[in-house]
């Protein structure tokens, strides 16, 4: 009986065996590295007409923010700011954190707080004044804004929210007067 169990151990070594040469082989004859990255795989044509359902957006550029601060709420963007609080304090006279204090940002000049080590990406906006336009397009996606800013936020999408925030930031030492467009509240 010894020896049947040892064919069996045997055969299932030697079937292994085989079943790994050809799944080498099958592997290697469909993916072949030798061969130019453009023309491995499949080509997916894909259509750039605007009217067609699902076409790809071209990107607009910045979106005016004025009409969104008329119905901004401050206490909503005091809700929004939550995460923002990790690296950043609101208070006047707060520390400065992994990110400055933003008390009176609006209005304000980029990198506003003496003695706060900026990234020398921000550090080549300095004294050019956060308005809310450009502080609606920063907060869209601040690595696109200052390419270099060691700020790792993704961003706001939602211009909505954005200017929630802005409104936020504004009550807080700021106090501007909402531009015109925005200025029916």
């Amino acid at each position: 009986m010894a020896g049947l169990e040892l064919n069996k151990i045997a055969a299932a070594v030697l079937v292994a065996g085989i079943v790994g040469v050809v799944v080498g082989k099958t592997t290697s004859a469909l993916y072949d590295p030798e061969t130019a990255l453009e023309t491995r795989g499949y080509s997916i044509e894909v259509s750039e007409d605007a009217t067609a359902g699902g076409a790809a957006k071209k990107d607009a550029g910045p979106v005016d923010i004025l009409p969104y601060l008329a119905s901004a709420s401050a206490e909503k963007g005091a809700g929004l700011t939550k995460p923002c609080a990790t690296c950043h304090s609101f208070e006047q006279g707060g520390p400065d954190k992994v990110g400055p204090n933003l008390w009176g940002v609006v209005g304000g000049p980029r990198a506003h707080k003496a003695g706060f080590a900026y990234s020398s990406a921000m550090m080549e906006h300095h004294g050019e004044k956060w308005d809310f336009q450009s502080l609606s397009e920063f907060l869209t996606k601040p690595a696109a804004y200052v390419p270099g800013t060691r700020m790792a936020f993704a961003g706001i999408k939602k211009p909505e929210d954005r200017a929630a925030v802005i409104v936020y930031l504004n009550s807080l030492g700021s106090n501007l007067p909402l531009p015109k467009a925005a200025a029916s509240e």
